[in-house]
């Protein structure tokens, strides 16, 4: 495949006026319509429509999805051959640096986002209308949700409260702690529990309970499990979810936004995206990046044969376990059984993430590998359980409570109570660990669950301790920052 280094800026809007022809001069007459970034948010409309902007940003984050995976044991990286998107290959090997376009990505798309909620947020009094503090909640849940993004990736960052940034705020405004952007990320989101209702105005949008989900992932990502533990209980009692019976139907389209979705990242396939903005694909780009190379056969399309899931994660499931062949797909018993061809990449493993492998019968308008529709299922309910049952058990609050809520995800995956987990203390968050790696592979938090629990450096081949538990800060960054931000440690 083709590698376009794509560079994007964290403004939002650029200024435009319209002025009419006529025969006088130009300056003699006043302009029929003139709007710019200062002059908007003047009706309900101008904050829905900055709103869906905020929103959009999401889908770019395809790429943290797939070097979640990447990075761990869950994958490698992949693709056609060892300079096929080398960013991708050197943080599979553990070799990446400052100088890597993907990492670039992740920090500008994400900032970007922050940038769109911060525009809504920094003229949240202009105007008043029945209904702001929705527009205003969810504007402040995804602000949490890039700030979160960027946090786990690259550690401290900056932040400007409810300003956008501008152009020289780098060489002035310092990268804030991680403490700090916790701080925040809790902030925004206690807001927005208390403002969000618990059905969503359209598909797609913010609920109270994505906010309480996330926030019981933040406070679970800092060891704060009483505070995890409470808020998680306060999701899981109100009901609003449930796990759905069928575990291969999550993944499907006709899973998509069901009884399990917590939060989802919506896709379409009805506009065409190319290699020139990926960042402005309505598709899920990762699921082409996913695909079977030169397959040929039924339900699937191919792909780039990116993040191929390793023997060791495929041989991790127990007999017995329902995921596994929902999970991963096993080419060699795929192709014998259906009479499929395919071809084999770099790193080929013989197994694909079949989760997000794209599949036959959708419109893919434009480049079909960078316009596939499926939704990214970014915190199911089965999630949810998992966190509660680890922030229980670990913080030494509650370990019935914790087997209860890994045994719900056990009877699912099994179908029955014999798989039923019985331990306690230390040999239960290793049971806990090991569920989540199992219900959530190929979904892109294994990484970042063994960087938070202390596991990375004995579970990652080439994994550094005191340098990989983050990412480099991409060296654009630290030139145009003037000394004004420091690397992180030992890059």
């Amino acid at each position: 495949m083709k590698k376009y280094i794509v560079k994007t800026s964290l403004g939002l809007l650029l200024f435009t006026t319209l002025f009419v022809a006529c025969t006088d001069s130009f300056v003699d007459r006043e302009p029929v319509y003139s709007i710019d970034s200062e002059n908007y948010f003047n009706s309900e409309d101008d904050y829905y429509k900055a709103l869906i902007a905020a929103y959009d940003m999401l889908q770019s984050s395809y790429v943290n999805v797939l070097l979640g995976e990447i990075a761990s044991d869950n994958t490698l990286s992949g693709g056609e051959s060892a300079n096929d998107v080398i960013g991708f290959q050197q943080i599979d090997d553990m070799t990446h640096t400052p100088v890597n376009s993907n990492l670039r990505d992740i920090w500008n798309w994400m900032f970007a986002g922050v940038n769109r909620a911060n525009y809504i947020l920094e003229f949240k009094d202009k105007t008043d209308f029945e209904g702001k503090e929705q527009i205003i909640a969810e504007a402040r849940f995804l602000r949490a949700y890039y700030h979160f993004e960027l946090v786990k990736w690259f550690g401290p960052i900056p932040m400007k409260g409810d300003a956008r940034f501008k152009l020289g705020d780098e060489k002035v405004i310092p990268r804030s702690s991680v403490e700090d952007v916790y701080a925040s990320i809790e902030a925004d989101l206690i807001y927005a529990i208390a403002n969000l209702n618990e059905v969503a105005p359209e598909t797609g949008r913010a609920t109270k309970g994505a906010a309480q989900a996330l926030l019981g992932k933040a406070y679970l990502y800092q060891d704060k499990f009483v505070d995890a533990s409470n808020v998680l209980e306060d999701l899981i009692t109100d009901a609003n979810y449930s796990l759905v019976t069928n575990y291969n139907s999550i993944f499907e389209n006709s899973g998509e936004n069901g009884s399990e979705s917590v939060f989802e990242v919506q896709y379409t396939d009805t506009e065409g995206a190319g290699f020139g903005c990926l960042q402005c694909s309505e598709g899920n780009v990762a699921v082409g990046f996913n695909g079977i190379r030169n397959y040929s056969g039924p339900l699937f399309d191919s792909g780039y044969s990116f993040n191929v899931p390793t023997q060791e994660a495929y041989d991790a499931f127990e007999v017995g376990d329902n995921r596994r062949d929902v999970a991963i797909l096993n080419i060699v018993t795929w192709a014998s059984s259906t009479g499929a061809s395919y071809g084999t990449g770099y790193k080929h493993t013989g197994f694909f993430n079949r989760k997000y492998l794209p599949r036959q019968g959708d419109a893919n308008i434009g480049d079909q590998n960078l316009t596939n529709p499926n939704n990214y299922r970014a915190i199911r309910y089965a999630d949810v359980l998992l966190m509660a049952a680890e922030a229980y058990n670990r913080g030494g609050i509650d370990d019935v409570k914790a087997r209860t809520y890994l045994n719900q995800v056990r009877r699912r995956a099994f179908g029955d109570t014999n798989h039923d987990i019985s331990a306690s203390g230390a040999a239960l968050t290793d049971f806990i660990l090991a569920e989540r790696r199992l219900e959530l592979v190929g979904e892109g938090h294994r990484f970042f669950d063994l960087v938070r629990t202390n596991r990375a450096a004995t579970t990652i081949t080439g994994f550094t301790p005191n340098k990989n538990e983050i990412f480099p800060i991409p060296i654009e960054e630290i030139q145009f920052s003037n000394g004004n931000w420091q690397q992180n440690p030992n890059y």
